[in-house]
């Protein structure tokens, strides 16, 4: 379908691509991965003949319909949702145009009015409409958008209304770049089960790893100017990845070692008329070698600390009786919410649920038209939009935004996490003005982290970050001692940050006390439970007991059966005693790690940690390792408590009697 033969691009003086191969095949899922400015998008460039190869070609088999998302910016005029998501090709558009001039008064009863209709319905263009409206109602449209102008709606909207008419078009190559960008949780998990039964093949460019694991079945990684081809999803890739670097790694000790060993000889023995001419034979099996490049893998995700905020009371914030309208559209009426220090909430929900809405009230950023939103002792809230750059000064560097922080934070802690967030080299020179939308988001995320509130709402923080700029966020989430509630459409990133779920739908609030899972888990019990009720059956209900035949008399226990009894009660004290203890040693190692955590991230904080050669680097391992220890013995605590729980309940009957 898509062959790719030998292309080699240079891009402002410096080589994207060389001699780069690869072929896509009807049906294949293909995610396309690789650091910011790697050149996934020229890629796109290229196979879209917007942009030519230096050298090699890239060709299409004939017939071939390509459809393409761009990440950014697509086009929207005077036609009307619905038309839009319907624009399949120039004819269909045509035929829409003079569909609606006559349908606006203006010539139904014109021979060109009914051929347009005939041809319109010869198209199956009515049926199309019925298809449209199915995929825009589950990319978020309702359905009183569908008579709404494009240029009307945010880019954001435009971008799904663009997403759809693919999705209608159904071309052979469907081309992504960033799709999940301006998607809600609810629309892109929709969208997520709709493309694995897509008909065509999928090319696309995406930093949502759970997204990525869901769809492909192949990965395509631009890195050193090169394509590496793997099979799997993006976790399969990970593995394999990390497997060929360690034996790229090894190859490239051993071609060293060579070489130097060559090397040696040709200085020891060529000014040696005897040895000459042997020592300029080894000096040519040197220049022959086709020589193995160290491997350039991307880098991890830096560990640092950030500043910690002022601890707040237990009860943070707190919304009682909130009724809050846009016009007739009533979002809440009597809605009540409250968050606890430590909380890490998510909001989920359909689009137009209220989360944006909800988030900016506990911000204090829109004015409640009724109830009372209350903050508890010593809490500072900081909002975190999509859009923060009009809180940056156009005139001033990034590397000065950045220490422009009331907390006391050296430069190279400054210099350390933009970098981890894509502000690299001289980058960190660059005036704001000239930050592209992402960059400035990206800059007021650094700021937001380098003196955060204790009370952090943050909507899309994702957004315009790649994998290991999320890496970088999630490590300062998990340190991060405040209470954070978010919105975020990536699920990968909720997994890894959530404690707590709240469903917000049709005005009403429900809470889940657990992770992303747990939340998952709750939901399809009862959709399951729903699902029995509408097929007609009756929900599940507790069986009325039985009638019982009389039963004789039970027996007075023997001496011999007390013993017996009692020695199992000892047996299972002994038992319990040693998970009880198991559990008490995990809760006082995990004491320990966070006692050294804390005693590190001080010691980072410090100036002379920086004078020292290597010591900030030798204490950043550390503290990536002692992190580690902590993810890894609190999950054998949880482990441990688990299995004492489980004890205690199957034991609770012969203990209590």
């Amino acid at each position: 379908m898509l062959t790719i033969s030998g292309i080699s691009k240079v891009f402002s003086g410096r080589p994207l691509f060389e001699n780069v191969s690869l072929q896509v095949n009807r049906e294949d899922r293909i995610g396309l991965v690789g650091p910011n400015g790697a050149g996934k998008s020229t890629l796109f460039k290229l196979i879209l003949r917007d942009d030519v190869p230096d050298e090699g070609e890239v060709s299409l088999q004939r017939g071939v319909v390509v459809g393409f998302l761009p990440q950014e910016s697509a086009p929207a005029g005077d036609e009307t949702v619905l038309e839009l998501a319907m624009a399949i090709s120039e004819e269909m558009v045509a035929l829409q145009r003079a569909l609606k001039f006559g349908a606006d008064g203006q010539g139904e009863g014109s021979e060109d009015y009914h051929f347009a209709r005939s041809r319109f319905d010869e198209l199956g263009g009515f049926q199309l409409e019925s298809k449209a409206k199915k995929i825009m109602a589950g990319l978020g449209f309702r359905e009183r958008d569908s008579s709404r102008l494009c240029r009307e709606l945010s880019g954001g909207w435009v971008m799904r209304a663009h997403l759809a008419r693919l999705l209608v078009q159904e071309p052979d190559l469907l081309m992504l770049d960033e799709p999940t960008n301006h998607l809600d949780l609810e629309a892109l998990l929709w969208f997520q089960e709709y493309l694995k039964d897509y008909p065509g093949a999928i090319l696309m460019i995406s930093h949502d790893r759970e997204f990525l694991n869901q769809l492909v079945s192949g990965i395509f990684e631009i890195r050193q100017q090169k394509l590496f081809q793997y099979k799997g999803n993006y976790d399969a890739y990970l593995v394999q990845r990390e497997a060929a670097e360690i034996q790229q790694l090894a190859a490239y000790k051993n071609q060293q070692r060579e070489i130097a060993h060559l090397m040696d000889f040709v200085v020891r023995f060529r000014a040696k008329n005897t040895k000459a001419a042997q020592a300029q034979s080894k000096l040519k099996q040197i220049e022959r070698m086709e020589k193995i490049e160290a491997p350039a893998s991307e880098e991890k995700t830096i560990s640092f600390s950030f500043p910690q905020p002022q601890r707040s009371g237990l009860k943070v914030v707190s919304l009682e009786n909130i009724h809050q309208a846009y016009g007739k559209n009533v979002v809440y009426a009597g809605m009540n919410f409250v968050a606890e220090r430590g909380q890490r909430i998510v909001l989920v929900g359909p689009n137009g649920a209220g989360k944006s809405t909800l988030l900016k009230i506990l911000a204090g950023v829109v004015e409640i038209q009724s109830g009372v939103r209350t903050l508890g002792h010593n809490v500072k809230e900081g909002y975190f939009a999509q859009y923060r750059g009009d809180t940056l000064k156009p005139d001033r560097t990034v590397l000065e935004e950045g220490n422009d922080t009331p907390q006391r934070v050296t430069e190279q802690l400054v210099r350390t996490i933009l970098g981890s967030f894509l502000f690299r080299g001289d980058d960190v020179f660059k005036k704001v003005k000239v930050l592209s939308g992402g960059e400035k988001s990206r800059l007021a995320l650094v700021k937001l982290l380098l003196d955060p509130p204790n009370l952090l709402l943050m909507d899309e923080p994702t957004t315009h970050l790649d994998m290991a700029s999320i890496d970088s966020l999630i490590g300062a989430l998990k340190q991060y001692e405040g209470t954070l509630i978010f919105i975020s459409h990536d699920v990968y990133f909720i997994r890894q940050i959530a404690t707590h779920v709240i469903h917000v739908n049709a005005g009403k609030l429900t809470n889940y006390a657990g992770d992303y899972q747990y939340f998952l888990d709750k939901t399809s019990q009862v959709s399951g439970r729903a699902a029995l009720t509408s097929a007609g059956q009756p929900p599940l209900a507790p069986e009325a007991p039985s009638p019982r035949a009389p039963q004789p008399p039970v027996p007075a226990r023997t001496k011999e059966q007390k013993r017996l009894e009692a020695e199992q009660r000892q047996a299972k004290s002994r038992e319990r005693k040693v998970l009880q203890e198991r559990v008490t040693q995990l809760e006082k190692d995990i004491g320990k790690l966070e006692q050294r955590q804390t005693q590190l991230t001080a010691d980072l904080e410090k100036p002379e940690t920086y004078e020292k050669p290597g010591a900030a680097v030798a204490i950043n391992r550390e503290l990536s390792q002692v992190m580690d220890d902590i993810q890894r013995t609190t999950a054998d605590w949880e482990s441990a408590a688990s299995v004492l729980t489980d004890y205690d309940r199957s034991v609770s009957p012969s203990i209590t009697r």
